[in-house]
């Protein structure tokens, strides 16, 4: 599978009891158990991602799930993930994911004043906007949204049509 084949959710950032149990960040906006969802993916290196089926997971709260990994049976052999992107298969995410949640744009087509740009590689949500990671010539590039830039988007096509201010992406594609 390709990296779009896989959608990045949240980050393991700590052990939990002495059973080899982590904790998961996550940026699904509720609650969830990952019901009905088999495998989680755990990125080993960049563009590794690692499948580990999940033995049970409990949501500690709305934005943390406690989660027992097959074959990870105590804190030392779980310790290692810490800081370990996490991600699902593009399915599992469609069968947990609320559409209104900032992650759900995910694959979303980046159009800037009629011009497609790019697909949404990253959502990264901060106090007052959100930012949406799309790759241009190879390179990173950020793109704000919020009341000023975005215009509409439609969920039927998968686009975000923006209007970004001038200069915005001469800025990430300069050398």
């Amino acid at each position: 599978m390709s990296e779009l084949d896989y959608i990045h959710v949240g980050k393991i950032v700590a052990t939990h009891g002495v059973q080899g149990d982590i904790i998961i960040t996550h940026a699904l906006n509720k609650k969830t158990d990952l019901k009905n969802i088999e495998a989680l993916f755990v990125e080993e290196s960049k563009d590794s991602y690692i499948p580990y089926f999940i033995e049970k997971a409990k949501a500690k709260n709305e934005e943390e799930i406690i989660c027992k990994l097959e074959g990870i049976n105590s804190k030392e052999s779980a310790h290692r993930f810490i800081r370990k992107n996490v991600w699902l298969a593009e399915n599992d995410f469609a069968k947990i994911a609320d559409g209104n949640t900032p992650i759900a744009l995910l694959g979303y087509l980046v159009i800037n004043e009629d011009e497609p740009l790019s697909k949404v590689e990253e959502v990264i949500e901060q106090p007052h906007q959100l930012l949406l990671r799309i790759v241009l010539n190879e390179k990173d590039v950020f793109i704000p949204i919020h009341e000023e830039t975005l215009d509409k988007i439609d969920r039927k096509k998968q686009e975000i049509h923006v209007t970004l201010p001038d200069g915005l992406l001469d800025i990430y594609l300069e050398d």
